[in-house]
């Protein structure tokens, strides 16, 4: 954990269990954001350009490199935003937009604080934002990897009874979950010199999953939370993330006073060990990351 009371910090993930090699995306998304910092001292806009950096990237899952859905076609991505000047915005289920985080933080702007689906990618168009790249080879191999995983004898999402779950399955594809099924998210968290905080979050969904599936990145308090007294940022399987509002509480422990690395152990401990969960944080004082599986991340701060 890193102390700095009095200067801009940037944590960014690039997704509970991702590939550790993976953590120099992180490490320029981080160099980015702070560069942000110095341009205009917004945490919002530094948070936002981490999560573009990274969605763009094509090795995570998020925006260019998020996860094909069974049929091997349809991509769903969700996003959000939220710092302590009052911004809010999520998008989710959306199809075809090149940058899901940017379309969570035009959302802000509006009456509305979620939009999902068709609705959201014509809001998007009505922008011009640009729509998604042509499905990547990279995107390909990791869909053709989890069908070849899903013909042999796989284990079930731990910590969770599925016995009932596939008679909503809308794949002809038994279901079955390999280690390597996706469920990453990426993130950043912010803190600004003027002590406003921030944090964004982008995924392209858990793989496999029911078409429409949202998980916690788009969910206020269970994927993301800024308050005065810093910002979470959560990863891993949504299903489990969001029984537990997990932002929020992890943000709870960091109000009443606890250390920040304190909080974000005792909210990895709140689940089985076997359930993959990652967080990050800035508070007033520190900033930090943890995950037990691994998960690449950077953290830096203004001198």
């Amino acid at each position: 954990m890193s102390h700095s009371p009095q200067a801009g910090a940037v944590v960014v993930h690039g997704g509970a269990g991702a590939p550790l090699e993976h953590e120099d995306g992180c490490v320029l998304a981080a160099r980015r954001a702070l560069a942000q910092l110095e341009v205009n001292g917004d945490a919002l806009d530094a948070a936002i350009i981490a999560v573009a950096t990274l969605e763009d990237d094509g090795r995570f899952n998020a925006g260019s490199g998020s996860a094909l859905g069974l049929d091997g076609a349809t991509i769903e991505m969700d996003a959000s935003i939220m710092d302590t000047r009052g911004r809010l915005g999520a998008v989710a289920c959306v199809r075809d937009v090149k940058n899901p985080v940017k379309l969570a933080r035009a959302i802000a702007d509006t009456p509305h604080v979620m939009l999902a689906g068709e609705g959201a990618q014509r809001f998007a168009r009505s922008l011009g934002m640009p729509g998604s790249a042509p499905i990547s080879e990279h995107q390909r191999a990791e869909h053709r990897t989890l069908m070849k995983e899903l013909a042999g004898s796989v284990p079930l999402m731990p910590g969770i009874d599925n016995r009932l779950f596939d008679r909503f399955w809308n794949y002809k594809t038994p279901l079955q979950l390999p280690k390597s099924s996706a469920c990453d998210t990426v993130g950043a968290v912010v803190r600004g010199p003027d002590g406003h905080f921030a944090v964004a979050c982008s995924t392209g969904g858990s793989a496999p999953s029911l078409l429409g599936r949202v998980g916690d990145s788009p969910i206020i308090g269970c994927g993301f939370y800024a308050g005065p007294h810093g910002a979470v940022a959560a990863s891993g399987i949504g299903e489990h993330i969001m029984r537990h509002l997990l932002a929020r509480t992890v943000y709870g422990w960091i109000e009443d006073g606890m250390p920040l690395e304190a909080a974000l152990r005792r909210g990895l401990d709140l689940f089985e060990r076997e359930v993959n969960v990652g967080l990050i944080a800035v508070s007033r004082t520190e900033a930090g990351a943890l995950c037990y599986h691994g998960m690449p991340q950077a953290r830096m701060t203004q001198r």
